[in-house]
């Protein structure tokens, strides 16, 4: 009586170091899987051409997947595609809220009419050459949160422009010579997601109301210009503050304020912690919940136009369904 052998590899009928034999569904859903990405990839040719974005269909799935199983290619293509939409969110330079290092102003210009600063004002930030080691003209870095456009470099400093409604959207324009400043470049396909999404598009700026000790942390209490900006603030939710991601521990739509606590760690890497009561601060809000309002709006929208109701009638209309269902429920 034969016994079966059980090989090196623990599977049977598989002998050590040779290929897997795949089903011929498996070949064809990879080849699928690839001219999707290579049409992805092609979608955003342009894109590709700012020097933040580099990667390539090798990057997101291998040529041939000569010894994978059947059972991994799932998980695959999955890797594949998770490489794919971070380098969506690298071409629309999306960055994490960790900040990279801390730069130093080394001139602000109001009026720089070099070709360079376009005629208008201009930010020159210096001691951020832990940055720059692979920099390209065109990059996008985040400074104090605030998503800015490198249009000169050197090995230690470089040069952003900054437009008017950023001035007004943000605190950059407070900074003066010596300012520190939160730096971290965009994201690229193999950035960790320590943090969370941030657009580095600031919402409004908030003003620190109280900084008191707990323990070795620091609580921050900040207080928005826009107060319409606290519907997206909720408690252990993120805020993003000078370009940090930090988790909100308090909230009090009533005095419209929140609060963030900055551990050790965080305290020596962030500017926030050297800023006092009254100092202004860049927020961003978490973009997930502008989403959500978003479709619950459209949700309601569509309610009142299959009604044929007013926004006072939607409650009435779902009241009214929950009642129905109920009735109808077998008792």
């Amino acid at each position: 009586m034969s016994s079966t052998r059980m090989p090196a590899n623990g599977r049977v009928g598989e002998s050590a170091g040779a290929a897997v034999a795949r089903p011929r569904h498996v070949e064809h859903s990879w080849a699928l899987a690839r001219d999707q990405v290579r049409m992805e990839l092609n979608g955003f040719k342009i894109l590709r051409s700012r020097s933040q974005v580099r990667l390539d269909l090798g990057e997101i799935l291998p040529k041939e997947p000569r010894n994978i199983r059947s059972e991994d290619f799932r998980h695959h293509c999955q890797i594949g595609m998770m490489k794919l939409l971070l380098f969506q969110y690298s071409a629309l330079a999306m960055f994490t809220g960790l900040v990279e290092t801390i730069g130093t102003v080394a001139k602000l210009e109001k009026q720089d009419d070099s070709s360079l600063g376009g005629g208008g004002t201009s930010l020159t930030i210096a001691e951020s050459a832990e940055i720059l080691d692979d920099a390209h003209l065109g990059d996008s870095i985040s400074i104090n949160g605030t998503c800015l456009t490198v249009t000169s470099f050197t090995p230690a400093e470089f040069k952003v422009g900054v437009s008017p409604e950023t001035l007004r959207r943000t605190n950059l324009g407070d900074l003066v010579k010596g300012s520190k400043v939160n730096l971290e470049r965009a994201v690229s396909a193999t950035t960790r997601m320590g943090g969370h999404f941030v657009q580095g598009h600031v919402d409004t700026i908030a003003t620190i109301l109280s900084v008191k000790p707990d323990g070795n942390a620091l609580v921050f209490r900040l207080q928005p210009r826009e107060k319409d900006v606290l519907r997206y603030v909720v408690e252990k939710g993120y805020v993003t503050l000078d370009g940090a991601s930090l988790t909100i521990t308090g909230v009090d739509d009533k005095e419209e304020w929140w609060e963030v606590m900055l551990i050790v760690y965080t305290q020596e890497r962030v500017v926030l912690a050297g800023k006092k009561a009254g100092d202004a601060v860049n927020v961003e809000v978490d973009m997930v919940g502008k989403y959500v309002e978003k479709s619950v709006h459209g949700y309601f929208d569509g309610l009142e136009k299959e009604e044929g109701k007013g926004s006072g009638g939607i409650l009435e209309t779902m009241i009214g369904r929950i009642l129905a269902k109920m009735k109808d429920a077998p008792q």
